[in-house]
């Protein structure tokens, strides 16, 4: 797959969808994990029209995460509900699937290195997350295999300042220059990884979006709302005020 090719797959593409099931197609893929399976919707799809496929990972808790400030974390008994729906969506494939119910970090290693064509990637998106994720998973691609990922948005405050910042963008882009490989910004907040040390690294902007890549610019871009705690002296003297104020410069 050329990087010319990507780019026209990327162009073409009218979903992430159907983005991923004509990439995989192309490559052929026999093995693949999915982290962060949710109600199975991508799984269903990758398994109907990638014939090719043997072996696909299911990976997600579904539980409830009490260290996981983002809004899709709810109670175990709605978890409960979207793991059943997402077996029933992939039910008829329940020969092809692997079902790890867990944290990556929990059951990645049930899965042998070396072994994936292609895994993706769209787990709890916070720092701490996509972290775990792309570190445990890399050693589990083929050489010459890809991740690719959901949510690889332009600002890190994709949920709001409330909640934990979204660091797909740039902490991936960051990890493909660790490991010296290329990797893809392309359309519909998607990015994709090839495991080709080789190659050397490279942030190849397909979509033309990304800009720049530290984060200083994406947090000065969003203003914190202010505390409700704060008072008229705080904001006049003080250490407390000093710091808020300090803070809001930063996030203005």
């Amino acid at each position: 797959m050329t990087g010319d090719a990507i780019a026209a797959l990327a162009r073409d593409s009218r979903s992430r969808l159907q983005l991923w099931a004509t990439f995989l197609n192309s490559l052929e893929a026999h093995a693949v994990a999915e982290i962060g399976v949710y109600r199975g919707a991508f799984a269903a799809r990758i398994l109907s029209t990638c014939p090719a496929i043997t072996t696909y990972y299911m990976i997600d808790p579904w539980r409830q995460l009490a260290d996981w400030n983002k809004p899709a974390n709810r109670n175990d008994a709605f978890f409960e509900r979207v793991f059943q729906e997402a077996m029933e969506s992939t039910g008829e494939h329940a020969g092809r699937r692997v079902v790890l119910r867990g944290r990556t970090t929990e059951v990645i290693d049930r899965i042998p290195d070396g072994s994936l064509d292609f895994a993706y990637v769209d787990g709890d998106h916070t720092l701490r997350g996509i972290t775990a994720d792309l570190v445990r998973v890399y050693p589990k691609i083929r050489p010459g295999g890809w991740i690719g990922g959901d949510d690889f948005a332009r600002s890190i405050w994709q949920h709001g300042v409330q909640f934990e910042p979204t660091l797909v963008f740039p902490f991936a882009v960051y990890f493909a220059e660790a490991v010296g490989s290329r990797i893809y910004g392309l359309s519909h907040r998607q990015f994709l990884l090839e495991k080709r040390p080789d190659r050397g690294f490279r942030f190849v902007d397909v979509s033309g979006k990304y800009g720049k890549l530290d984060l200083l610019s994406q947090m000065t871009s969003r203003r914190a709302p202010a505390s409700a705690a704060e008072t008229p002296a705080d904001r006049q003297c003080g250490k407390r005020g000093f710091l808020r104020r300090a803070r809001d410069r930063l996030l203005r």
